[in-house]
């Protein structure tokens, strides 16, 4: 600026002017460069024009001195109001030094700078949209200023260029995504304001279809969500919300499977509004997408899930959640068994890539399960689905959605109702697709057995449910005639069980109809469950103790209370734990005796007129011998009389102990129920049933003088005088000694083994007092 013929055409009074200190002197300075620029517009000449840019950018705007930039500033936007029109052919040198001067470190320069390019912007109007991008990122920066008057500058500017995008047909919407999704990313209260306000506007234009370009700044507007000002929050709820609606109106041209992901790590958010509004998406896009979404199924269920257990502080997100797992729920179908799982998806009218049969898996959370940090889910960019879902044909991937189960069944802190909601999955699962399922069982079966011992009988009914499901599904049938048994050794006696066909359980043309020894025509899993069942029971008393007969009666209501029985008294045969097995064998007794569920077993066993029942009997009483007193109930239930009688004549050789008298003082107890009310009106045919009224002596006799003892007294003393009940017609034979005669049982077989069984309790029983007492003496020692 030596020099001033280097500042020409610019005349001296002018640049004196331009660089002075008061803005008026700057003002008048501007107004002779307005009327110098309009002179060379009519004169057409472009160079001299472009000259008088130059000089002002260079010398004046991009210059050390600041009142020179100040004076710079002003002299490029009167040269764009003299321009006019054709300010668009010099835009570029006009925009650039401007937006230089939204970086300097005066605040005052920066509103200069603001107020030129706005008069620079409303001279132009819609030529300056191919500079849209870097007049976008300097309001962006602006935005955040600390200056409120530059702030306040820049939000006029900002409306200016708004009005310009709304009135226009030519933005250039692909070329500004990329800088959009960049600054969705600011932590900058302001900057994520001035994002939210050029995201609605777009939204508003309807030459912009935004919603094309919605997965490239979706993760960024649920970043925005969570932003402490309330009014941040409540700008993007309202964009999140448009979107949602043009979603709906037009969910053909929507991206579900690009966006799917992003929902399912922003439904784990921490934040309850990110996590509802992510979940009130994910409902929609399960709704409106169908089983596009069912690659993603994984992830949405690592989502969804623990939302299920949520309290009434997060109601409506456990609302959201449900509808979610249900709805994802119902796309899984029979014909996903079927499925080649090679193929990912099939669109009948379009050619597909090997790209797009890759398996889109779905992000988990960083949370862990158990101690995990990820359920080890890929995140994968899924192929683009077009939305007609009738041509779409999607491939369910077990694997990733039984990984997420098992996780959480594992995971102790889950809530009750996420646990059921897990179980209900399975169940599902194996309704719709039992064939790929039984891939998992083994993996499954050991963490299902566990879920028995949970604290709710809800979550233990579901199990069971499954159990049940998994010992009776027809896809449960191996090749081999045997089943996948832990204690293979295991293996029953030469009684037969014949299991009464269920409607529809398994066809005649059903394969592997022997693999499991005990039950023949059950799957291979049913006496793997009972094994299992009996080790649990085994090794967690408390677990029988408190649910042992919930658990058995349930399974009798939703498999076969025959193959139940028949199996675990084939299995306690060979239980080497004996006082464990009496236990056990108490316990089903007792279930056996009392339980309404069994009403139709104990009518089976009551009359022995099949050769099935009796074969059963044969069964339960080898078993059943394991405990004298619940052997002796079972042949007054079967009515076996004479056998009860000859049993308990074995008793005096026993060694009767308190607890065996307390069964018998239970027996008696059970005598009196409505049960045994058939046993109790035999008393009165005293003719053909004396064995029932000497095995009653027999126990009166047994018991020490008792309210039990005095209870039997009584009902013995009732027993009417065989004389007076003598009638004319003596001639009808009696139905006991028929039945008797026709049954076919070796009881003497029975008691021989009767006197086995009790003889190695005897040991047992003497073997631990051995031990007790070597322990005591070293105690004292």
């Amino acid at each position: 600026m030596n020099a001033e013929r280097d500042l020409a055409p610019l005349a001296p009074g002018v640049v004196r002017a331009l660089t002075d200190k008061l803005y008026e002197k700057r003002k008048v300075a501007a107004l002779e460069i307005e009327k110098l620029v309009r002179e060379f517009v009519a004169q057409n000449n472009t160079s001299q024009i472009k000259h008088v840019i130059q000089i002002l950018s260079q010398e004046f705007a991009l210059s050390q001195h600041p009142h020179s930039r100040k004076g710079g500033l002003i002299g490029l936007a009167a040269c764009s109001i003299a321009l006019g029109k054709d300010s668009g052919l010099y835009l570029k040198e006009l925009i650039e030094p401007v937006l230089t001067c939204f970086n300097d470190a005066d605040s005052r320069l920066r509103y200069y700078a603001c107020e030129a390019l706005y008069n620079i912007v409303k001279v132009a109007r819609g030529s300056v949209l191919p500079h849209f991008n870097v007049l976008f990122d300097g309001l962006s920066k602006l935005a955040a200023d600390p200056d409120p008057n530059v702030k306040s500058g820049s939000e006029l500017l900002d409306r200016l260029l708004k009005d310009i995008v709304t009135e226009s047909n030519q933005f250039d919407l692909v070329g500004f995504i990329p800088l959009l999704r960049e600054r969705i990313y600011s932590n900058n209260q302001y900057a994520r304001q001035f994002i939210i306000s050029w995201i609605l506007v777009l939204e508003s234009v309807p030459d912009i279809n935004l919603l094309d370009y919605l997965p490239e700044i979706l993760d960024g507007l649920f970043q925005i969500l969570g932003d402490n000002s309330k009014e941040i929050r409540k700008m993007c709820e309202v964009a999140l919300g448009e979107f949602l609606k043009e979603i709906k109106k037009n969910p053909s041209s929507v991206k579900f499977a690009e966006m799917a992901n992003i929902l399912v790590i922003h439904c784990q958010a921490a934040d309850d509004l990110i996590q509802l509004t992510a979940m009130c998406w994910m409902r929609e896009f399960i709704q409106l997408a169908g089983r596009v979404m069912l690659p993603y199924s994984s992830g949405i269920l690592t989502a969804v899930l623990p939302c299920l257990s949520y309290d009434d502080r997060k109601k409506n997100i456990k609302e959201v959640a449900n509808v979610c797992n249900q709805s994802l729920m119902k796309l899984v179908i029979p014909e996903d068994d079927e499925m080649d799982e090679g193929k990912q998806l099939t669109i009948p009218t379009e050619a597909t890539s090997e790209e797009s049969l890759s398996k889109p898996e779905a992000v988990s959370s960083g949370e862990s399960l158990h101690g995990r940090n990820e359920l080890g889910v890929a995140a994968l960019n899924p192929p683009l689905f077009p939305y007609s879902c009738e041509r779409i044909q999607v491939t369910l991937n077990l694997d990733g959605i039984v990984q997420v189960l098992d996780c959480h069944l594992h995971d102790t802190s889950i809530g009750m109702m996420t646990r059921i909601a897990v179980l209900k999955w399975l169940y599902h699962l194996y309704i719709k697709t039992p064939r790929k399922m039984f891939r998992h069982t083994d993996s499954l079966f050991p963490i299902l057995l566990r879920t028995l011992s949970d604290e709710s009988d809800e979550v233990i009914l579901k199990d069971l449910e499954l159990l049940a499901e998994i010992a009776s599904s027809p896809a449960g049938q191996t090749e081999e005639g045997h089943g996948p048994c832990d204690g293979s050794d295991v293996r029953p006696g030469p009684v037969e069980l014949h299991v009464p066909a269920r409607a529809g359980q398994l066809s005649s043309s059903t394969k592997g109809l022997e693999c499991s020894p005990s039950t023949p025509t059950m799957n291979s899993y049913f006496y793997k469950f009972m094994i299992n069942l009996l080790k649990r029971f085994s090794s967690e008393r408390k677990l029988l103790e408190m649910r042992g007969a919930f658990i058995i009666r349930q399974l009798c209501l939703l498999l076969n209370a025959e193959n139940i029985f028949h199996s675990m008294a084939d299995i306690l045969l060979r239980e080497e734990d004996l006082k464990f097995a009496s236990t056990m064998v108490h316990t089903l007794n007792t279930i056996l005796l009392t339980s309404s569920e069994l009403f139709q077993l104990r009518n089976q066993l009551k009359d022995l007129k099949t050769p099935e029942s009796r074969n059963l009997f044969c069964c339960l009483y080898r078993s059943w011998c394991h405990n004298p007193v619940t052997t002796v109930s079972l042949c007054f239930l079967t009515q076996n009389y004479k056998h009860a009688y000859d049993l308990i004549q074995k008793f005096g050789d026993l060694e009767v102990t308190v607890d065996f008298l307390t069964e018998v003082d239970k027996l008696v107890q059970l005598i009196e129920c409505p049960i045994f009310t058939y046993l109790r009106l035999q008393l009165l045919d005293v003719k053909n049933n004396p064995y029932l009224i000497k095995a009653l002596y027999g126990l009166l006799m047994l018991l020490p003088q008792s309210s039990a003892f005095q209870l039997l007294s009584h009902r013995l003393q009732c027993v009417p005088n065989p004389e007076l009940m003598q009638t004319t017609d003596n001639t009808k034979p009696s139905t006991s000694f028929k039945r008797t005669s026709a049954s076919n049982i070796d009881y003497t077989e029975l008691l021989q083994h009767f006197e086995k069984v009790q003889n190695k309790h005897l040991e047992a029983r003497h073997q631990r007092a051995g031990r007790a007492e070597q322990l005591d003496r070293r105690v004292v020692l």
